[in-house]
């Protein structure tokens, strides 16, 4: 039995395993939320779905004659074939396409002015949108007809497609309302001898289904904007007849209409004419019924569900204009400033100060590094300035330090220690470094002779407490290594010279980042309160009030991931650490001195272009693909490609700063389509694992040694490998 017990354990064990977790669910299911909120807002927008077509003029010999010259009320209910006229005196004022939240409510105005009353024919796109207008005709005293849901012409649509346009425009009346209707006006309806061989068939079938189909014997024509008299000529009936009069109070400007209607209302009343409903006319019964029960609740819940698909992408077009002009103004501030910042840097004569030319700790922390190590220290021993070169093992079970120690270089050490994470093995390193300038860089990075050299020399400002380094992959061969080659070029050393200008560098990189002994004792070392000590480390470094600055020439070729799952991994602790660090850091904001001047300078910034930018940023590719699917279609790609420009021009420019070659750029426009979208998904797992307490731990990424001296094979230098679990870019 112990065996048989022991199997279901490890089933349920299993079961547990297999359990999505929070966070990804959660991204998950907000995605399905905004797509179909979307998708609700392209329905009742008549953007999915619609059919524009309108049928072309057709022969009437198959209309009953009774019915081509009888009047605008046709009953075809069991079978009939009636038609009514108004009586004379009375008309029936009618408007068609609403509710609109500009004209309508001008409309009831001048109709509650006069005390007449109208019939409005809703579709129910619009009743959907703007419930609240029906409920005020109906409190008013008007009628509802009902003009299909998203205004086809039904002579082309089938019977299945009629039933669902009635029923659809059904259930947001009772939505709106509470109440259904039997009253109904085709679109592209006319006068009842308009109607043909293609028209008469649907009118048929509306009567079937319980409708009395109403078109109309005045235009007003209000619809051509021809001018208040033109409108008032047309609507007024002559010798005193009865009139079903056609307006509008939708589908574009209708100021026209509003001001002919006040006249037109009094004028007519003062001979004697009298507004009605349709049915106080025929002194028939109303043509309203109460709707109850579920299909009561059914209207409010889908009324409720198309409000939230309208609230819902109304803060999606607010968003849409922040991460636009977040993405400008980074554009602009990178070029700018970049600009400057080459132009200082390179001037001829530009000296950070003294010469710098005193040896350098370079401390490398090292877990289960074997297949990256010894091209690591070989790089660094082929430095041109004066190293100690100290490896910190910590606690590798592949024989990292057995590597390391077998190599016999002078200038290299190994320190052990039990496993205990990067920052404790960096602040162990400073513990045994002879120097008070100490470089820190991965195990799964190589320097070029020159590395060293280039990322101490800006020490010569006393005022400078840490120097960034230029960190570039080395595998770029792969797509998925090119496209990290753009991000590392573009959109984290082109943001380096940007944010060196403003003296707010918000993170120097775990690959390639030098300090003064004395400013990390300052500030405490490194501390492992964050997944992003990198970070972490920067911020502490300003608010102690060090400088921070960028050195270009300073080059380390790093892995990088080649694997999408590696690459989650790798951002996620980036995304989620840089998180913990802004947090940890939050008092800054209300601080005086070096910290207030970070705190209301940097991290607005930071958290701006690094947290919120890319958080609202899959809203472009939304509406990108809204766009491409539903319309506008030309517009949508030419904004597409506007953006697709912007971020060219700017990655050529970092491009042409780092003197790298521009054919990896031909990868641009497949990694706007394809790698952001995995970079969105990332950040938001982050906040969502940061806003449900969640926590998250290291996770060693595989290493293939395939990085390799500059100059020995590969591009820039160097040869392939995918990334490390350190953060080798901000």
């Amino acid at each position: 039995m112990a065996p048989r017990t022991s199997r279901r354990g490890a089933e349920r064990g299993a079961v547990r395993r297999r359990r999505l977790p929070m966070r990804y669910l959660l991204p998950s299911l907000i995605l399905v939320a905004l797509m179909a909120m979307l998708m609700l807002r392209g329905f009742v927008h008549s953007e999915i779905l619609a059919d524009h077509r309108v049928q072309s003029p057709a022969a009437s010999d198959r209309v009953p004659k009774e019915i081509l010259d009888g009047g605008p009320v046709i009953d075809t209910r069991n079978g009939r074939e009636d038609s009514v006229h108004i009586p004379d005196h009375k008309l029936v004022l009618t408007f068609d396409d609403g509710p609109d939240p500009e004209w309508t409510p001008k409309v009831l105005d001048v109709l509650k002015r006069h005390d007449a009353h109208a019939v409005f024919f809703i579709t129910g796109t619009m009743a959907s949108r703007y419930p609240d207008l029906v409920q005020r005709m109906v409190d008013e005293g008007h009628e509802i007809g009902l003009h299909t849901f998203n205004h086809p012409d039904l002579s082309l649509q089938s019977k299945s497609r009629v039933d669902w346009e009635l029923s659809q425009n059904q259930l947001a009346l009772a939505g709106a309302a509470g109440i259904r209707t039997s009253l109904f006006r085709p679109p592209y309806s006319s006068f009842a001898g308009e109607m043909d061989n293609k028209s008469w068939p649907v009118t048929e079938y509306i009567g079937s289904r319980g409708y009395i189909t109403i078109v109309n014997n005045t235009d007003s024509e209000d619809w051509r904007r021809p001018g208040v008299e033109k409108i008032i000529s047309n609507a007024t009936p002559k010798g005193g007849k009865g009139a079903i009069v056609l307006m509008h109070d939708s589908g574009g400007d209708r100021s026209q209409t509003v001001a002919a209607l006040d006249r037109f209302v009094s004028g007519l009343q003062d001979d004697d004419y009298r507004f009605e409903t349709l049915t106080a006319a025929l002194k028939v019964p109303s043509a309203h019924t109460p709707v109850t029960g579920l299909d009561l609740w059914k209207g409010k819940a889908w009324v409720v569900a198309v409000q939230a698909s309208e609230n819902t992408t109304s803060v999606l077009v607010v968003g849409l204009a922040i991460i636009g002009a977040l993405v400008i103004a980074r554009f602009g501030l990178m070029l700018l400033l970049s600009v400057m910042h080459a132009r200082k840097v390179r001037r001829r004569g530009f000296s950070w100060g003294r010469p710098i030319t005193e040896p350098v700790s370079v401390l490398v922390p090292a877990y289960n590094e074997a297949k990256c190590i010894e091209q690591t220290v070989h790089s660094l021993v082929a430095s041109d300035h004066p190293i100690e070169v100290i490896v910190i093992d910590d606690g590798s079970s592949d024989g990292t330090a057995r590597i390391v120690e077998n190599l016999r270089l002078p200038n290299v050490r190994v320190v052990r220690q039990l496993n205990a994470g990067k920052p404790a093995a960096l602040n162990r390193g400073v513990a045994n470094a002879r120097y008070d300038l100490i470089v820190m860089m991965d195990g799964d990075t190589v320097f070029e002779p020159a590395t060293v050299r280039e990322l101490v020399q800006p020490f010569g400002d006393p005022s400078v407490g840490a120097v960034a380094g230029n960190a570039k992959v080395g595998n770029r061969d792969s797509l998925i290594g090119a496209w990290q080659h753009i991000e590392y070029v573009m959109g984290f050393n082109l943001d380096r010279r940007m944010y060196d200008m403003l003296n707010c560098m918000p993170t120097i990189p775990g690959a390639v980042g030098a300090f003064r002994r004395s400013a990390l004792k300052r500030v405490g070392g490194m501390s492992d309160d964050t997944l992003a000590e990198d970070t972490d480390i920067t911020i502490a470094m300003h608010r102690d009030g060090w400088r921070v600055v960028y050195a270009e020439n300073a080059r380390a070729w790093t892995e990088a991931p080649e694997s999408v799952q590696q690459l989650w991994s790798q951002r996620y602790r980036w995304s989620y650490g840089t998180m913990q660090a802004i947090w940890k850091h939050r008092r800054a904001v209300i601080e005086r001195g070096p910290s207030g001047r970070f705190g209301r300078v940097g991290m607005p910034l930071v958290s701006l272009f690094m947290i919120l930018a890319p958080l609202l940023a899959p809203l472009i590719d939304v509406f990108l693909l809204y766009g491409l699917v539903f319309g506008p279609t030309e517009q949508t790609i030419l904004a597409w490609f506007g953006v697709l420009a912007v971020q060219a021009i700017c990655a050529a420019y970092a491009f042409r700063l780092d003197k790298e070659r521009m054919t990896h750029l031909l990868s641009l426009p497949l990694q706007q389509i394809l790698y952001r979208q995995l970079m969105y998904v990332v950040l938001l797992q982050s906040w969502i694992t940061a806003l449900t307490g969640g926590r998250l731990r290291w996770q060693k990424l595989r290493r293939t040694g395939a990085v390799g001296l500059p100059g020995a094979a590969g591009p820039g230098g160097a040869t392939q490998q995918p990334e490390m679990d350190r953060r080798p870019v901000g």
